[in-house]
C-alpha cells in the first residue's frame, strides 16, 4: 500500500513542477474503515468506507495554493496541478511560507519501533457486531439500567505518505480498533446517561466487551437522583476521564498560531510559572502503541521529545515552519495537515507528571467539594483565560461521595487554576494524553 502511495505522490510532484510550481508537497491517504451499531441485540447500522485522497500544495515564490481530490488518475493529477498553479498565481503573498530546508529533513527512522500498525487481520463485520452485542448485554445485566442507547464497534486502517520537492519522501501505516457503550438509567424526566469505551492500535489490547458494558451501566446508575449544590467557591476534582481538557486549554494557548496572532492568554508567559513547580508536561511522539506517535511531521521534519513545561515553567511554543518564521524561532516539528489544508501546529503525545496519591486520597483531602466526571459546552476566553463550563458529577462531603450532581457551571481563570493543580496517580498510560485526575482549589460553582 505504501509503495503505491509513494509512486502516486512522486508522480503528482513531477506533474506540479512541470505545470509551473517552484516547489510543491503532496500528502496521500489511503484507508478503509468499518463500524457497526447494535441495539436490543440487533444490528442497527453498519458502515464501510474505502478510498484514497490526495492533497497537493504548490508554491510560486511566496504564494501558495492547495487542491485536494479523491480521484487519483493521471488526468486528475494534471487537472489538480493546473488548478493549483493558477490559484497560487492570484493568491496573496505570504513571506513566511516555504518548504523545509533539505538539510533539516528526516532521513531515517525505525517505523517498527513505533508499533503504529496491527498486522492482525481486519475483524469481520460479524466479529464487530458480536463485540457490540456483548457490551450491550453486559450493560443490561445490571438490573438498575433502563436501556442501552447504543453499543458500537469499529476498525480502521490507514496508510499515509508525504513527499516534497525538497527531497523528502516517507510514509507509515496506522490501525485503530474501538468499542463503546452508552447506557441510560431511570425513566422519563429522571433519565441519566453515561458511557464507557476503549480505543487501541492493537486489537489484542482492547478491553473486554463485558467490562466496557458493565462499567457504562454502573456509571449511568450512579448518576441517578442528582441535585444542585449551593452556589459558592469549592475545590473541584476533575476526574481522569475529563482532566486532560484542562491541560488541553494550556496546549491550545501555547500553539504557535495563537501566539503569532497575539490571541493567547499565555502570549507573554514564556519562561514563567504556569504549573506548580513539581509538574512538567513532556511531549513524546515516539511512544509505542500510542495514537499520537509519528517519526516525522507534515513538513518532513524529524519529531523529537521536548519539554513544553518543565518544573512548572513554560519552555516554548508548539510550532510549524510558517509560524516559527513569524516569531523568529525554529520549528518544533509539530506540523500537521490534512489533504485539503496547509500545515499548522499540533501537539503529539503528551504526559503530565503524575502525583503520588490516589483519586480517593484527593477526595479525602478536598473534604467538601465537587467531583466532575462530565463537562458540557464551554466558554473559554482565548485572550484572558477566563473559564466557564457546564458540568455534572458527584458531591463530596467529608471526603466521601454523597450524591450525584448536575446542571452546575464551573467558573475560574485558567492561569490561577493551572497554578494550583494537585495530580493523582491514575492516568492511563496508553492514551495519547496521559493526564491523571486533577484537584483545583477555589473554583466558583453556580448551582441552586
Amino acid at each position: 500500500m505504501t509503495n503505491s502511495l509513494e509512486n502516486l505522490s512522486q508522480t503528482a510532484l513531477e506533474i506540479a513542477l512541470k505545470a509551473g510550481a517552484d516547489a510543491a508537497d503532496v500528502i496521500t491517504v489511503e484507508g478503509q474503515s468499518v463500524s457497526v451499531d447494535v441495539r436490543s441485540g440487533v444490528l442497527e447500522q453498519a458502515e464501510r468506507a474505502e478510498g484514497t485522497d490526495i492533497g497537493l500544495r504548490v508554491l510560486i515564490g511566496q504564494q501558495q495554493a492547495i487542491v485536494s481530490s479523491s480521484n487519483t488518475s493521471e488526468a486528475s493529477l494534471h487537472a489538480m496541478a493546473e488548478r493549483a498553479v493558477a490559484m497560487a498565481g492570484v493568491a496573496p503573498e505570504d513571506p513566511y511560507i516555504g518548504l523545509a530546508d533539505p538539510a533539516d529533513l528526516a532521513r531515517s527512522w525505525d517505523i517498527a519501533a513505533y508499533e503504529m500498525y496491527d498486522p492482525a487481520p481486519e475483524p469481520s463485520p460479524e466479529a464487530l457486531q458480536d463485540d457490540a452485542r456483548r457490551a450491550e448485554a453486559a450493560a443490561l445485566e445490571n438490573g438498575g439500567l433502563s436501556q442501552v442507547q447504543s453499543s458500537s464497534a469499529g476498525y480502521s486502517s490507514n496508510a499515509v505518505h508525504l513527499a516534497t520537492s525538497g527531497g523528502f519522501s516517507g510514509g507509515y501505516l496506522r490501525t485503530s480498533r474501538s468499542l463503546s457503550c452508552v447506557a441510560i438509567a431511570g425513566t422519563g424526566a429522571d433519565m441519566e446517561r453515561d458511557y464507557d469505551g476503549d480505543g487501541r492500535i492493537f486489537q489484542a489490547d482492547l478491553r473486554s466487551a463485558e467490562d466496557i458494558g458493565a462499567r457504562a451501566a454502573k456509571r449511568a446508575i450512579e448518576r441517578l437522583s442528582p441535585r444542585k449544590p449551593k452556589t459558592g467557591a469549592y475545590p473541584v476534582l476533575f476526574d481522569e476521564r475529563i482532566s486532560s481538557t484542562l491541560i488541553g486549554h494550556l496546549l491550545a494557548a501555547v500553539n504557535g498560531a495563537m501566539i503569532a496572532r497575539g490571541s493567547s492568554w499565555l502570549r507573554d508567559a514564556m519562561g514563567e510559572q504556569v504549573l506548580p513547580p513539581e509538574l512538567s508536561i513532556i511531549e513524546d511522539p515516539h511512544r509505542a502503541r500510542v495514537s499520537g506517535s509519528r517519526p516525522f511531521d507534515a513538513e518532513g521534519l524529524p519529531t523529537h521529545t521536548r519539554n513544553i513545561v518543565e518544573n512548572g515553567v513554560l519552555q516554548g511554543w508548539t510550532l510549524d515552519l510558517a509560524n516559527a518564521r513569524k516569531l523568529g524561532l525554529t520549528s518544533t516539528s509539530n506540523a500537521a495537515r490534512g489533504t485539503g489544508s496547509a500545515p499548522s501546529p499540533s501537539v503529539w503525545n503528551i504526559g503530565l507528571t503524575q502525583g503520588d496519591k490516589t483519586r480517593d486520597d484527593l477526595l479525602k483531602e478536598m473534604g467538601t467539594g465537587f467531583l466532575v466526571t462530565s463537562l458540557i459546552g464551554s466558554t473559554i476566553n482565548p485572550n484572558t483565560g477566563d473559564y466557564s463550563r457546564g458540568a455534572a458529577g458527584f458531591w463530596v462531603q467529608n471526603g466521601e461521595v454523597t450524591h450525584a450532581v448536575n446542571e452546575v457551571t464551573i467558573a475560574g481563570n485558567l492561569r490561577d487554576m493551572l497554578r494550583t493543580l494537585t495530580p493523582a496517580n491514575d492516568a492511563r498510560a496508553h492514551l495519547s494524553r496521559v493526564v491523571p485526575s486533577l484537584l483545583v482549589e477555589g473554583l466558583t460553582l453556580a448551582g441552586a
